[in-house]
């Protein structure tokens, strides 16, 4: 179960490494080109079986006032029930595994604190996670929007630097699904 919990981020970094792939993704409508968010590669895109990349774009601090990633994913068979779960049932500990140290630093007190809130949106549940300095400083917020249909889920997760901004580009990834 760990292994799912750190899948979203996990997901996320893999992506980024992946810029030598020779395909990139439709890119996503809201989130577009001309404002400075470009596609990943995902043709060979391969995480885990029953979860596949629809789109994945970016957005860098020299194009974008506020930078982000963003992500149009969709799980199947048993993937999309072990993540639904998750989500339904306990955001708390998939938020808890998102701001985990490594272990080499967990010796001293968190530095972080970790909030979780629900929205929703065009019928969609969503999860506001956002990690926040104990000092007042950085923030690092996820927003995810999910939905089921029959034996898929589909999510659009989105990370970025401020917990409203975070919403927005999820609910943009959403409405270009």
């Amino acid at each position: 179960m760990r292994s799912r919990l750190r899948l979203g981020a996990l997901a996320l970094a893999a992506v980024l490494i992946a810029g030598c792939a020779d395909h990139f993704g439709p890119g996503l409508v809201q989130l577009a080109a001309g404002r400075g968010w470009e596609p990943l590669p995902i043709r060979n895109w391969v995480v885990n079986d029953g979860i596949s990349p629809k789109a994945i774009v970016y957005c860098t601090p020299q194009d974008c006032q506020r930078p982000g990633v963003a992500a149009l994913l969709t799980f199947e068979g048993r993937e999309a029930t072990d993540m639904a779960r998750t989500l339904a049932l306990d955001p708390a500990r998939l938020a808890r595994e998102f701001s985990k140290r490594p272990k080499a630093k967990q010796a001293g007190k968190p530095k972080s604190t970790t909030t979780v809130s629900r929205f929703r949106q065009d019928g969609a549940d969503g999860i506001l996670v956002e990690i926040r300095a104990r000092d007042g400083g950085r923030l690092a917020a996820t927003a995810i929007l999910y939905a089921r249909r029959g034996d898929a889920l589909t999510m659009a997760i989105a990370v970025t630097d401020e917990a409203q901004a975070a919403k927005d580009f999820a609910r943009a990834t959403w409405a270009s699904r």
